[in-house]
């Protein structure tokens, strides 16, 4: 059993349709061709101390996927904002994840301001004028 986690709290699963999953050792060069019709795309995380899915998160984005993109695995709320930044709209937990770490705290994780300290700051991007 699991627990999705969106930026308003703990959900019950709510998809049905056509979905890939990636693993944390997918190259690259095949991301495009497994999530070619996706509206759900799923990176699982084996354990919280891996941060490959993260990467391949923003990987996914940048390949031009504007669907679903979940991060699956054993993740705590401290990682959420990151799972926001990497690209993510929701992690799966397993239950006892959630047993442990109450939706409050990750709702809190969830409210801490923009997701990037970028973003927190002002910073424009490249245009951005030094001073």
């Amino acid at each position: 059993m699991s627990v999705l986690v969106r930026d308003n709290g703990f959900h019950a699963e709510d998809f049905a349709g056509v979905a890939a999953e990636l693993g944390p050792d997918t190259p690259a060069g095949v991301i495009a061709e497994r999530i070619a019709g996706a509206a759900l795309v799923t990176v699982l995380f084996p354990s919280f101390a891996d941060g490959r899915g993260f990467t391949l998160g923003r990987l996914v984005r940048a390949a031009g996927y504007t669907g679903r993109l979940r991060a699956k695995g054993p993740l705590i709320a401290d990682q959420y904002p990151l799972a926001r930044r990497s690209g993510f709209d929701e992690v799966e937990i397993p239950t006892a994840i959630a047993a442990r770490q109450s939706e409050a705290e990750w709702r809190a994780e969830a409210a801490r301001g923009a997701p990037d300290y970028r973003a927190r700051l002002g910073f424009k991007g490249c245009d951005a004028q030094v001073a």
